[in-house]
């Protein structure tokens, strides 16, 4: 598969479903710079639930730039996918964390936005082999 056909993939879906992916990564993308304000600001509340999953102030703004990093590359076109890719791993972690650290109901909110960013990843799976692949031709691509 050649990287132009891959980069054209996004113009190929039906409109509706372009919409709905861009809304899509647009929402995920407030969700992790939400997220990441309060990680970054050290912010009390946050600071103290991470401290008890025993993660520290250094993981935890570790954490938010990270998740800052993620709301950039949603809203990133040619990055988007390689962001959702490493959003699954990033919510994997989240999930299996807060299941053996707190559990019960708090387990919804990391594995709703899981599912979230796998529909994003797999739908530019595609976007994501061509820029792995191929860097350059896509990044730099007219």
């Amino acid at each position: 598969m050649s990287t132009a056909t891959v980069t054209a993939a996004p113009t190929t879906r039906p409109r509706a479903a372009r919409w709905a992916l861009g809304v899509l990564q647009v929402l995920l993308a407030a969700v992790y710079l939400f997220s990441a304000a309060g990680k970054i600001s050290l912010e009390p509340t946050v600071v103290a639930g991470f401290a008890m999953m025993g993660i520290g102030a250094a993981g935890t703004v570790a954490l938010g730039v990270v998740e800052l990093a993620a709301a950039i590359g949603l809203l990133v076109p040619r990055l988007a996918g390689l962001a959702a890719t490493g959003c699954v791993a990033l919510m994997t972690g989240a999930v299996i964390i807060t299941a053996i650290t707190v559990g019960g109901a708090m387990i919804l909110v990391p594995a709703v936005v899981l599912v979230l960013v796998a529909v994003v990843a797999w739908v530019r799976r595609h976007e994501t082999v061509a820029l792995l692949r191929n860097p350059r031709a896509v990044l730099f691509a007219r």
